[in-house]
This record gives structure tokens, C-alpha cells and sequence, in this order.
């Protein structure tokens, strides 16, 4: 199938097809003309990179992870496995930072309406 079929089958645009196969996540074919040709496998691995994508893995990451899907074995598995961990664990490090960062914007807001406040009460007649 031709880039436009796989993009419009797989719910991503010709552009992030382009992008899979720059980042070495995707490879197609070409005719004598240069045109892109993908097999039906292509599908599920574009949805398999987008699903990846969406638990907030960067591209590099997901070049790690597949080879547990292109040569599965049980070191690949394990391999995959640690990865994946070690992206979790950044993220939970990245959610703690962004709950105290949001603390300290609340503290801030606070103390801005508390401010707001005595300006109001200094104003009253």
C-alpha cells in the first residue's frame, strides 16, 4: 500500500509516516518511481508506535523498545522491560517536580490575595 493508505488506515498523518521512518521506527519500499510501499504489518506497527508515543516515550526510547517486538526473545523482553521502567520512574521524578512546583505557585497565590485583601481592608472608607 501506498503512504496516503497506510496513514489514512493507521489514523496518523503522511508527515509522522515520514518522521517514523527518519527515526529509523518504520521502513517502506520503493518503486522505481520513489514512491513508498508498506505491507499490511505496517499498520499495526504504526498503531504500536503511537500507542508508545502516547505513554510519553520519545522516539529514541521507542527505537530501544523494538526489538523485543522485531526479534522477540526473552533478553529483548527483559530489555524492554527495564526500559520501559526506567521511563516510568523519570516520569513519576518529572510528576513530583510538577506537584512542587505547583505548590509553590499555590503559595503564591495566596499570598497575592492575601495582599489583595489588606489593600482592599486599607481602602475601605
Amino acid at each position: 500500500m501506498r503512504i496516503g493508505e497506510l496513514a489514512s488506515r493507521a489514523g496518523v498523518s503522511v508527515r509522522s509516516l515520514r518522521y517514523y521512518e527518519e527515526q529509523g521506527l518504520l521502513t517502506s519500499t520503493r518503486s522505481a518511481s520513489g514512491q513508498r510501499h508498506y505491507t499490511e504489518h505496517d499498520v499495526e506497527r504504526v498503531t504500536f508506535i503511537q500507542r508508545l508515543y502516547a505513554a510519553g516515550l520519545s522516539s529514541r526510547t521507542i527505537t530501544e523498545l523494538l526489538p523485543c517486538v522485531d526479534s522477540p526473545s526473552e533478553e529483548n523482553s527483559d530489555a524492554a522491560l527495564e526500559r520501559m521502567a526506567q521511563e516510568r520512574d523519570r516520569l513519576s521524578e518529572h510528576i513530583t517536580e510538577l506537584i512542587r512546583t505547583r505548590d509553590a505557585l499555590d503559595g503564591l497565590m495566596a499570598t497575592a490575595r492575601a495582599h489583595r485583601e489588606c489593600l482592599r481592608a486599607a481602602m475601605a472608607p
